[in-house]
Parts: structure tokens; C-alpha cells; sequence
């Protein structure tokens, strides 16, 4: 039986950048209440008294259409508050906004007074807007840790941050993903979807985190809607962050193919802008430099992932 277009039926796994303007590419394209987005917390910190989710925000500021140029925080935000810190002192290597930092204080108080990340997060997205579901991928801290020569062992944001995401890496842990369970949602957004999209985030850094946790991954190997994933290689480099040392951990090279070598057999097919031999693949512009952009791909992907089973022929149309 086919979804109705109201149903969320486009769910899309993302971590930073890449991931959120795809995020706005399939509202925009098919409209926000068809989408669902399953985020990544690894990356979460707790700092200045505040809960900050960096990939979750993300998709929510880009969706709500709030994203700064600089690619992070809200737009036209300012930094007093951090600038107070500076000046008692504080060793301020973690840069918030101040209309950001409300945000995150906000959620530290929610979460605290009983309330689930997901829940949290709808609440917050609703006073600015926010119209598709977007997932914390659980509701339990899982926290990934990365090994460098120079700094041992180092929660991701200080090795993003005040390590400048110097590698090479050579340790990766999702610690806590053992004993989470899915975040509110998170399954039921799997089992009701057309199309389940991998964005083209890290696949190591901001993808892995959500299939460690096991249920996530144990229902996408059920899940009736294909599968497809975006690789976040493009014209041959990686347009933003440490993806290409991460991908030299895993013993792959930093191409299409070595992203749909590390997702294994979960893809049913992929989506780059160079060939890739031995797997259901399309082959186009994967860059977004505008809203246009976004769309045309968003679109571009449903219809791929719409022609490779007979359950996604109950996805999104034009």
C-alpha cells in the first residue's frame, strides 16, 4: 500500500554540513512534513552550562533557513557572552553565539526537567518554525572519541576543535553505543519509509555513530525501502572536514568507492559524481552551492532510489 503525501516518508541519516543542505534540498523539493532526519549526537558536549548538539542543530537551523553564512550557528548571531568569558579568563576554545547558546541552554533545562532529546528538540524547532521531524539518533549519551599520535584519545570536538582535526587518526570509538537504544522515533521513521538516504556526511565520523547504535542498524538491514547514500566526495577531494584521514584509518581510499566499500552490503545503490563500477549507482553534480542545487539533487536521488525495488515506488514524485 502506498504512503500518502503527508506520511514521512523520505528519511535521510545525517551528520554536519553535507547532510543538512541535503536536508533542506528534499523540503524544499518535496515538501518538510515528508521528511525525517535520524542525526547524529556523538559529537554532543556538555559546555557553559549548556547540552550543545552540533549535527542536530545544524539540520534544524539549515531547515529552518536560520544557518549562518559562516555554515554553522544562526544567522547575524552574536558573541557577547563569549567575549565576557574571554575576559574572566575563561578559556574559551568552544565559540557560541549568543542566540545559540539560548538555544542549547534551553535544551540542557528541557532535557533535565525529564524531557527526550527528540522531545526537547520538536519543542525548540517548533518556536522557529521547523516542520519535518528531525531525530536524535538516541536518547542516551553516546560520544565519539578519536586517537591521534600527537593527542592520544580526545572527545571529537576537541580533536575538531582545538586539535584543528590534525590526524592522521588512528583510533575511532562511538563509546556508549554498545548500551543505547534508538532515540524516540527513530525506528518508526525507518519502518514507514519509501526511501532511506545516507547524506554525505563523514561516512566514519557522523554516519557510523548512528548504525553503532545496534537496533538502528539491525532495522535498516530490514528495512523494505532501499537504501541509498551520497557520498561526500566530490570532484575527486572532500569539500569540508577530516573525511579523507578517516577514510585512511578504515584502509579505504577517499573516492565513491571506498565510501560504498566501508557502508558495505546495507547500500542498495549510490550516488556520486564518478563512476563507480559493481553497484547501482547515478552519476551526477553532487555539489549544492545554492537552492537550486539542493533540490534538483534532492530530487535526483528519490528518483534513483524510487527504481531500484518495488517499495520505493511508493516515494516522493516530482
Amino acid at each position: 500500500m502506498g504512503l500518502s503525501p503527508a506520511a514521512q516518508d523520505i528519511v535521510l541519516l545525517s551528520g554536519g554540513t553535507g547532510g543538512a543542505k541535503l536536508a533542506r534540498g528534499i523540503a524544499e523539493a518535496f515538501g518538510p512534513e515528508r521528511l525525517a532526519v535520524i542525526v547524529n549526537t556523538g559529537d554532543d558536549i556538555e559546555i557553559y552550562g549548556a547540552h550543545v548538539s552540533p549535527d542536530p542543530d545544524l539540520v534544524c537551523f539549515w531547515l529552518a533557513g536560520l544557518i549562518d553564512a559562516r555554515g554553522w550557528g544562526l544567522e547575524g548571531d552574536t558573541f557577547a557572552v563569549m567575549d565576557a568569558l574571554r575576559g574572566l579568563g575563561v578559556d574559551v576554545w568552544f565559540n557560541l553565539g549568543d542566540r545559540d547558546l539560548a538555544w542549547c541552554i534551553e535544551r540542557a533545562r528541557l532535557i533535565a526537567e525529564g524531557h527526550s532529546p527528540r522531545a526537547a528538540l520538536a519543542r525548540m524547532g517548533k518556536a522557529i518554525g521547523l516542520r519535518s521531524a528531525v531525530l536524535p539518533m538516541s536518547d542516551e549519551p553516546v560520544r565519539t572519541w578519536v586517537r591521534t599520535p600527537a593527542d592520544g584519545w580526545s572527545p571529537f570536538q576537541q580533536f575538531m576543535i582545538r586539535a584543528g582535526a590534525a590526524g592522521p587518526v588512528e583510533g575511532l570509538e562511538f563509546r556508549g553505543a554498545e548500551r543505547a537504544g534508538p532515540g524516540d522515533g527513530v525506528l518508526e521513521a525507518i519502518e514507514r519509509a519509501a526511501v532511506i538516504v545516507l547524506g554525505p556526511s563523514n561516512p566514519l565520523a557522523s554516519i557510523a555513530p548512528i548504525l553503532a547504535v545496534g537496533a538502528i542498524r539491525e532495522a535498516m538491514i530490514a528495512a523494505a525501502a532501499p537504501i541509498v547514500a551520497v557520498s561526500p566526495i566530490v570532484g575527486g577531494e572532500v569539500l569540508k572536514g577530516p573525511t579523507a584521514a578517516f577514510m585512511a584509518f578504515a584502509g579505504l581510499p577517499p573516492s565513491a568507492a571506498g565510501v560504498r566499500d566501508y557502508y558495505g552490503g546495507l547500500l542498495d545503490g549510490i550516488v556520486a559524481d564518478e563512476p563507480v563500477d559493481g553497484t547501482p549507482a547515478l552519476r551526477t553534480d553532487t555539489r549544492m552551492g545554492d537552492g537550486a542545487a539542493r533540490m534538483r539533487l534532492a530530487r535526483e536521488i528519490v528518483d534513483f532510489a524510487r527504481g531500484l525495488g518495488p517499495t520505493a515506488a511508493t516515494a516522493a514524485g516530482s
